[in-house]
C-alpha cells in the first residue's frame, strides 16, 4: 500500500502537486494498492484524466485518488481524492513505477560465473546462470537477471536493468539507470564485409569490427534489439534515448540525446540522427547520412538523403481499399515517365 504523501514525493519529482498544501492529514495518509482507469477504479486505486475525452467518466469515478488538472478538478467527485499537476500523464508515469512489481531475488546466485577479476559494485542482483567476464565492472544496484552474458572488459553504470538473455559483448560502455529488456544485444558485429572479384564463387571478405557500443544514462532499450558495436570508430547512444523493440542499429550510428525509437526500424551504418527525434515504427534510414536535431519521422517514413531542417516528414502511403490503390499506383509510375 502506498500513502498519498508518498505518491506526492514522486510526483513532485517531475513537477509540482499544486494543491498540496490544501491536502488534509487524513487525505495525506491515504493508501493506496495500484492504478485503474476512471470507469474501473475502486477506492484502493489512483487513477488519472489525460485526455478530455475520458471527462464523461470522472464524475462516476470510484477512485481513490484522481490526477487532474486545475481546469477540470472541480468536477472530481468529494470522496475522492484531487491531486492538481499540470501534466496528470507525466504524473501517472511518475507514480506507476511505485506499483511496479519488485524483483523476487536478490544478491548473487550460486549458478553465476563471474570472473575473478570482475569489479562487483554493492547491491549487485545476478541472477541464475549469469556469465560475467575478465574485468568487468558492474555499478551499484544494477540488476542482471537469469541468462545474461557480459563479455570481457564490459563496464555498466549504477542502478541498470538487465533482463533475461540479454548479450553485451566486450569493450563496451553502459551509463547508469539504464533498461536493456530481454534479448537485447549490444556490442554484435555489425554487417561488414568487402565483395571479392567474384562473391558467388569466392565470397565476401568480412570486416573485423574493431569499434564498441558507448551507451549513456537513462536509456531504455527494448526486446530483441540489435545495436552493432563499431567498424573503426564506436556507435554510440546518447542519454535520455528510449527505443522499441526489434529495432536495427548498425555499425558507427551515432544517436542523439532524448531521441525516441518505435518498432522495426532500420538504422544503416554510419548514420547520425540528433537530439529529441521521434521516430515512428518501422521506418527506414539509409546509412552515411545526417538528421538533425527536433526530426519528427512518422511511421513507415524512408530517409534516403541527409534532413538538415526539424519539423515532420514522411513517406509511407495510407491503407485504402485496394482498388483505389492500384489506380494511384498506376499514376505514380507514369509520374516517373514523364
Amino acid at each position: 500500500m502506498i500513502s498519498i504523501e508518498h505518491l506526492i514525493s514522486q510526483i513532485e519529482q517531475r513537477q509540482p502537486v499544486l494543491n498540496k498544501a490544501e491536502l488534509s492529514a487524513e487525505q495525506r495518509r491515504l493508501s493506496l494498492e495500484g492504478i485503474g482507469n476512471l470507469t474501473m477504479a475502486n477506492r484502493q486505486q489512483l487513477s488519472f484524466l489525460a485526455n478530455p475525452h475520458y471527462l464523461s467518466s470522472l464524475a462516476n469515478t470510484g477512485a481513490g485518488a484522481v490526477l487532474i488538472t486545475e481546469e477540470h478538478h472541480k468536477e472530481v467527485p468529494i470522496d475522492t481524492v484531487a491531486l492538481i499537476v499540470a501534466v496528470p500523464y507525466l504524473a501517472y508515469a511518475s507514480v506507476s513505477q511505485i506499483f511496479a512489481r519488485q524483483h523476487s531475488f536478490s544478491g548473487i546466485h550460486p549458478t553465476a560465473v563471474i570472473a575473478d577479476s570482475a569489479v562487483i559494485g554493492n547491491k549487485v542482483t545476478i541472477g541464475a546462470f549469469c556469465v560475467i567476464g575478465e574485468q568487468v565492472q558492474i555499478g551499484d544496484r544494477s540488476v542482471l537477471e537469469a541468462h545474461v552474458v557480459i563479455e570481457d572488459n564490459t563496464t555498466i553504470g549504477t542502478d541498470g536493468v538487465i533482463k533475461s538473455q540479454v548479450v553485451i559483448g566486450h569493450d563496451c560502455i553502459i551509463g547508469s539507470h539504464v533498461r536493456l529488456h530481454a534479448g537485447v544485444t549490444i556490442g554484435s558485429e555489425g554487417f561488414g564485409f568487402a565483395p571479392t572479384a567474384n562473391p558467388s564463387f569466392t565470397g565476401w571478405e568480412r570486416i573485423a569490427q574493431l569499434g564498441r557500443v558507448l551507451i549513456g544514462d537513462h536509456v531504455r532499450i527494448g526486446s530483441q534489439t540489435c545495436i552493432d558495436r563499431g567498424a573503426i570508430d564506436d556507435t554510440v547512444i546518447g542519454n535520455h534515448v528510449i527505443i522499441d523493440n526489434l529495432v536495427q542499429v548498425a555499425h558507427n550510428v551515432r544517436i542523439g540525446d532524448g531521441t525516441a525509437i518505435a518498432a522495426h526500424t532500420g538504422i544503416a551504418g554510419s548514420t547520425t540522427i540528433g537530439k529529441r527525434c521521434i521516430i515512428g515504427g518501422a521506418v527506414g534510414i539509409t546509412g552515411h547520412i545526417d538528421i538533425t536535431d527536433d526530426v519528427t519521422l512518422s511511421g513507415m517514413t524512408m530517409v534516403t538523403k541527409s534532413i538538415t531542417t526539424a519539423g515532420s516528414y514522411s513517406s509511407g502511403t495510407a491503407a485504402m481499399p485496394t482498388a483505389n490503390w492500384r489506380r494511384a499506383a498506376v499514376r505514380f509510375r507514369q509520374l516517373g515517365r514523364d
